[in-house]
């Protein structure tokens, strides 16, 4: 990386080497038994640079040809954006525990039982459902240096457990389905199973609902399925600087109702995706982006905090291309109401756990709309059953405007958002 750093120094005003290395085993369970064992390994290098003014860009998986990256580099950069930031000297970092060992030495055996043991646990309830399991380690390591003095490296331990089941009596498809991720090995598995054996525990009844507008529950499955993207895509700073966000020109002004807490943040423990930087060597943070309702930020990288001449909030995040703003984890803060609490209080309303294709629609507005893929009705106080052919839609900005209440327990939902139920007055229902 040093022999690369310092022949990009020559032909450019900044340079930047990005190199990261995954080492990845997935187990994979199908129709109840085990199907595949892998082991993948990759190792990619990113050169970017700044030379007359203008951005450049490569990356390649053959660590042994650097000039052909420079060269790469220095073609890209003809044709690059114009750089409005400077590379960050930095190399000082917080210390976030997000590596265990235990994790790198766990065996295929255990992984393997694992996964035949939440698979066996979910059929001992329902002996002919069909599960789908993956039990995944993986190892990555991470090191950037630039010119200007930068320089971070790091190593991450992420395991991954979930389950997925179907389950067909003759026209009627229920599916089910629960994961986890952590930088520890996850060796106890009953919180996966639990939840999978309660949502089929509902599903047993079935129950219709009315189209007409009613109050909804949004699980943390449901709130990430419905309500995460549009809020994603809303606080991401490229948006905010094209003029794309509803929420771009409301900095410090109320949009949503008091009760909602929202920020973004790399710096919790064991996470997958805590890390002591970002991918362009920022410092790790915790971002307020929603206070009691009112707007308080959007997430950055080096390039659009530039232009929004504000400061990188570490979301600099690569996905096999240039930085760009990405979110770490979305933390929704827990209120005081029961998960029972809030379905006493219904007369008539429904719970979604997990919508089917909410994202569809006009993400940019914040609309969301989408088939209930696991949906329960709620019937005078208590849940009758689960809905079928049923749609709902909404719009955000006017589903969190107004929150019944907060749930008072956060759940992760895979490793992006860590959120408890939302109730709602009111969402518009559409049944068959």
């Amino acid at each position: 990386m040093e022999e690369l750093l310092d022949q990009a120094k020559k032909i450019a005003e900044e340079a930047e080497v990005f190199m990261v290395s995954s080492e990845a085993t997935p187990i994979q369970f199908e129709a109840n038994r085990l199907k595949s064992i892998q082991n993948k390994r990759s190792t990619s290098i990113a050169l970017r640079i700044i030379r007359q003014g203008k951005i450049g860009y490569a990356t390649t998986t053959d660590l042994n040809n650097k000039q052909n990256l420079v060269s790469n580099a220095m073609e890209t950069a003809e044709f690059g954006m114009p750089a409005k930031f400077k590379l960050p000297s930095t190399n000082s970092y917080p210390n976030i525990e997000i590596y265990d060992h235990a994790t790198a030495s766990l065996s295929l055996e255990k992984m393997i039982e694992l996964g035949e043991s939440i698979i066996t646990q979910v059929r001992n309830h329902t002996s002919d459902i069909m599960c789908e399991a993956d039990v995944t380690k993986s190892i990555i390591s991470t090191r950037i240096i630039n010119s200007n003095g930068g320089q971070a490296s790091y190593q991450k331990s992420i395991f991954s457990l979930g389950i997925e089941g179907t389950l067909i009596h003759d026209t009627d498809m229920l599916f089910v389905g629960e994961d986890k991720s952590s930088c520890h090995p996850i060796l106890e598995p009953n919180a996966i199973t639990e939840s999978v054996l309660q949502q089929l525990e509902l599903a047993k009844n079935k129950a219709s609902i009315p189209s007409k507008s009613l109050p909804v529950v949004f699980t943390p499955n449901g709130v990430a399925s419905a309500l995460l993207s549009p809020l994603m895509t809303a606080f991401n700073g490229k948006t905010v600087i094209e003029g794309a966000s509803p929420i771009g020109n409301k900095l410090n002004q109320q949009v949503f109702d008091e009760k909602l807490w929202l920020w973004d943040d790399s710096t919790i423990a064991y996470r997958p995706r805590s890390q002591p930087c970002d991918d362009e060597g920022i410092p790790s943070q915790r971002t307020p982006l929603i206070t009691q309702g009112n707007i308080t930020s959007f997430l950055y990288d080096l390039q659009t905090a530039a232009l929004a001449n504000t400061q990188s909030t570490g979301n600099g995040g690569r996905s096999g291309g240039l930085p760009s703003p990405s979110p770490n984890a979305f933390i929704i803060n827990p209120n005081s109401t029961t998960f029972n609490e809030m379905v006493k209080d219904i007369k008539e309303g429904l719970i979604i756990e997990q919508l089917m294709g909410a994202n569809q629609g006009n993400i940019l507005g914040g609309d969301f709309s989408g088939n209930v893929l696991l949906g329960y009705k709620i019937e005078n106080g208590e849940i009758i059953g689960r809905i079928k052919d049923t749609m709902v839609s909404g719009n955000i900005y006017q589903v969190l405007k107004k929150i019944t209440a907060i749930g008072n327990e956060n759940k992760w939902v895979g490793d992006l958002l860590n959120a408890p139920h939302i109730y709602c007055p009111n969402l518009s229902v559409a049944s068959k």
